[in-house]
């Protein structure tokens, strides 16, 4: 997708356990342009510090609506501040708008999935305004494919 104006791009953040294997899955998808692992913290709690994938993507080619069904199928979201082996809020299953739209979406998609019977315990990712995104050191991009690796646990 490197032919997309910058203009048109958005990003979405998702925390759905290891990092590293969100990355690879949200970067395969078409229409993602770039994605990067980083701690994203909520703009009503400064300490709290989830670990995130931020995907940049061209609306015109990846709707986010399916953005986020994606994200339900990388992680159990029903798993409160655990995801496999890894346990603690910095896991947390979680989707952080930058906007309204974002916000309404996320809180649509949620709700169909908890009324979808899908599932056999509630949902519990959070939807939260996205206070702030802080870059993972260079070591932790692209993970996997700098390790010769296809998955990590999610």
């Amino acid at each position: 997708m490197s032919g997309a104006p910058v203009n048109s791009l958005e990003q979405a953040t998702f925390g759905a356990g290891c990092f590293w294997g969100a990355e690879a899955a949200f970067r395969a998808l078409p229409g993602v342009v770039d994605s990067r692992v980083g701690y994203a913290v909520e703009a009503a709690d400064e300490a709290l510090q989830i670990e995130v994938v931020q995907v940049d993507f061209d609306p015109q080619v990846l709707a986010y609506t399916h953005l986020i069904e994606h994200f339900w199928d990388l992680h159990d979201p029903t798993s409160v501040d655990r995801q496999g082996e890894h346990g603690g809020v910095k896991y947390r299953s979680a989707i952080f708008h930058t906007n309204a739209a974002q916000a309404e979406q996320a809180r649509a998609a949620k709700t169909a999935l908890q009324d979808s019977g899908r599932l056999n315990k509630p949902v519990a990712t959070v939807i939260v305004p996205l206070g702030r995104f802080d870059l993972a050191d260079e070591a932790h991009q692209r993970y996997l494919e700098k390790n010769g690796l296809s998955s990590c646990h999610i």
